[in-house]
């Protein structure tokens, strides 16, 4: 087993390359040279160290970031708790005893925990979303092709975006800044026009929290329907599920060291037909157009995203509590959009968040509207995040 470079196990390498600007952590999916891109994986310990950067590596660097470490994650990408028996489970900081989120979970962790001022991490599936909102920080995935993926694991994805997670806004609008050097700030100078999606499945003690505050704030916010979400949510599945067969299923076949649930996830991967794939792909089409017309009327639309508090470790172990997490994020992945995610508290102090979606390539004016929504409702204002 690989030993962490940190005692919370969100780093599986300490790094001090670049400049003097903001600590940066990077996910260990991404290639910076001379080191190994371990994927949080057995299967990937004993390949040749990267010879040279991720474009998105190169950028951090131009920009004056200071790369910090490698973040921990659930093994390749595949997974949505961040446990993993290999490079260790990070730790939640402000939760210990919750999942830290996947796949992402080293990142979310680095950040909560003050080891950076902002990490990058992927989202294939809510992968970045998911972590920041159970370990209680911010975390956006641009829109689809917005941000380099060269350099990335797995190689060629049609739903994955490396993305930031930090602890405000302020910083996580620089690392968007420093990924994508023609992603400019915005000021809103007015209140946005938001749109509710209708959301099932939602808990009370996550609902109810968040249709209060926005509530207060938007008396007549409207409801909204995607008629394709819940299926968008399963096809995005089957498209993750065929590219991840592709990539790693003749790992799988010559008997690559996966932990048992990735062996297993690839297996199941692998049985994914054509004609699957192609109902997914038309579900893909349709599913963005719905968004895209909606977004014709609204500035962002808001969901929950998560549709219930973070599970405990020990809950985790039963995947039947862990399978719907992603169940308002995933759909953004197949659609292309840029999403957000907000964290807060509910009244017994547990993780909850507010995502946001926006235009496709209005990326910054979605960060200015998480700026807006932050600065005028209390339940997401600054806190202490750490504790």
């Amino acid at each position: 087993m690989n030993a962490p470079a940190s005692r919370n196990a969100a780093l599986v390498q300490a790094l001090d390359l670049g400049g003097d600007g903001p600590r940066v952590a990077v996910k260990d999916c991404i290639d910076i040279t001379g080191t190994v891109t371990g994927c949080g994986s057995a299967a990937f310990a004993g390949a040749v160290p990267a010879t040279e950067h991720a474009e998105i590596v190169g950028a951090l660097l131009d920009a004056g970031c200071k790369i910090v470490g490698k973040a921990n994650m659930h093994e390749l990408a595949f997974g949505m708790t961040g446990v993993n028996g290999f490079t260790g489970t990070p730790v939640n900081p402000i939760w210990p005893d919750r999942i830290p989120g996947g796949s992402s979970s080293g990142s979310a962790v680095a950040v909560a925990a003050g080891l950076c001022d902002f990490a990058v991490g992927t989202d294939t599936g809510g992968s970045i979303r998911q972590p920041a909102t159970c370990c209680g920080v911010f975390g956006i995935k641009p829109t689809f092709g917005r941000v380099s993926r060269k350099g990335l694991t797995p190689r060629h994805s049609s739903l994955d975006c490396p993305g930031i997670l930090a602890r405000d806004m302020e910083m996580l609008t620089r690392g968007m800044a420093a990924i994508d050097p023609s992603f400019q700030a915005e000021t809103l100078i007015h209140a946005p026009k938001l749109g509710r999606i209708k959301s099932e499945g939602v808990a009370p003690e996550v609902g109810d929290p968040l249709v209060y505050a926005l509530m207060d704030a938007y008396p007549d916010m409207p409801y909204e329907l995607l008629p394709s979400f819940e299926a968008a949510f399963d096809a995005g599945m089957v498209v993750m599920s065929h590219e991840m067969a592709q990539e790693f299923g003749p790992m799988l076949d010559r008997g690559a060291p996966f932990g048992p649930d990735i062996a297993a996830r690839l297996a199941k991967a692998q049985t994914v037909s054509a004609a699957q794939l192609a109902e997914a792909e038309e579900i893909r089409t349709r599913f963005t157009a719905e968004v895209d017309a909606l977004l014709s009327r609204y500035d962002a639309l808001v969901t929950p995203s998560l549709p219930m508090v973070p599970p405990t470790l020990d809950a985790a172990k039963d995947p039947q509590n862990v399978l719907s997490l992603t169940r308002y994020q995933r759909p953004f992945n197949l659609s292309g959009h840029p999403a957000l995610t907000l964290p807060a508290r509910n009244n017994a102090g547990l993780p909850i968040g507010l995502q946001i979606v926006g235009r496709k390539g209005e990326d910054a004016k979605l960060c200015a509207i998480a700026r807006w929504i932050t600065s005028c409702i209390p339940l997401f204002q600054s806190k202490d995040r750490t504790q």
